[in-house]
């Protein structure tokens, strides 16, 4: 999906998959019948997901839950997070913005929430710029999330701040924050995404994690099974809180479904509802209505049965 700066030419990426020529997942894998599922339970139950989230954003997050047929509650402080935690489906955790309390408090609900066992979503919005944003995510490391979504840059980030990869894989990884945009491609972040959701799954009551990676191919893998999701509008770009909406729809569907259908579902979800919006829109501003209309309108059909190249 189209949410940074890494929109580009989506034919010539599929064809760099570990080498080999991806093939599209067929259309009885029982992972599509899971992704189908995801979404209709979500528009049957309207599970609750919490969020502490980017306030620039925040709006946009709350309309893209309840869009896809989810309940929204947003909070900042630990006491209260903590306290929804326990009768919520999921948490959605995003460190942009970040204001002075964000460094305690954050740490605080991250500690409550793992031993609490509750599954949770991060976005690592510009990991490794400044001192506190890296003092939050790297108390994280042993009390770590669920799912992480984020680009490809803060994927790499991330996974050397935890300090996952062997010296010569983090030399290779290589890369520089850049505020929220990223400046690297989806593949290069393919080894850190991996070696992330094997970590979040160790960290795991049940053993499970999934890392969503955005660009102009999504990438998404559980550490062990790895699929690519071409599709979406290069107008994500263009609206404020694109990435930041995808998250919070993430723990919606978290609250429902496995971390992998999880992200697999808000991934898809988004990316078919991305084109319908862009075939209607005439700019950013209506973009931004039809995009939530469609998240409202695509059928569980439609996501499931999206091309996800494996």
């Amino acid at each position: 999906m189209s949410i940074d700066s890494s929109v580009a030419s989506s034919a010539a990426s599929v064809s760099a998959f570990d080498g080999a020529q991806p093939g599209n997942l067929p259309s009885d894998h029982p992972l599509r019948t899971r992704i189908a599922d995801a979404v209709r339970t979500v528009r049957d139950t309207t599970p609750l997901a919490q969020s502490f989230t980017n306030f620039v954003t925040i709006n946009l997050v709350a309309n893209a839950q309840l869009a896809v047929g989810g309940t929204a509650a947003m909070s900042f402080l630990p006491d209260d997070v903590l306290d929804i935690a326990a009768i919520c489906g999921a948490t959605y955790i995003n460190v942009g913005t970040l204001l002075p309390f964000y460094k305690d408090a954050l740490t605080d609900i991250a500690q409550g929430l793992h031993e609490q066992g509750r599954p949770w979503v991060l976005d690592p919005v510009a990991a490794g710029l400044g001192a506190t944003r890296t003092a939050i995510l790297e108390s994280f490391r042993d009390v770590p999330p669920t799912v992480v979504r984020g680009n490809a840059s803060e994927i790499i980030v991330l996974d050397r701040m935890w300090g996952l990869a062997d010296a010569d894989a983090a030399a290779d990884d290589a890369t520089r924050p850049a505020g929220v945009e990223s400046v690297d491609e989806v593949d290069s972040a393919i080894p850190a995404a991996r070696r992330l959701a094997r970590h979040l799954a160790a960290h795991s009551p049940n053993g499970q994690g999934a890392v969503a990676v955005s660009g102009a191919i999504d990438f998404v893998t559980d550490g062990t099974h790895d699929y690519r999701l071409p599709g979406g509008s290069a107008l994500m770009t263009k609206i404020t809180g694109a990435g930041c909406s995808l998250g919070g729809v993430v723990g919606t569907y978290l609250a429902v479904a496995d971390p992998l259908t999880a992200a697999m579902a808000a991934s898809l979800h988004f990316n078919r509802a991305g084109e319908i919006a862009e075939a209607a829109a005439h700019g950013p501003g209506s973009f931004q209505t039809e995009f939530l209309d469609a998240l409202w309108n695509v059928t569980a059909e439609q996501i499931a049965d999206s091309t996800i190249l494996q």
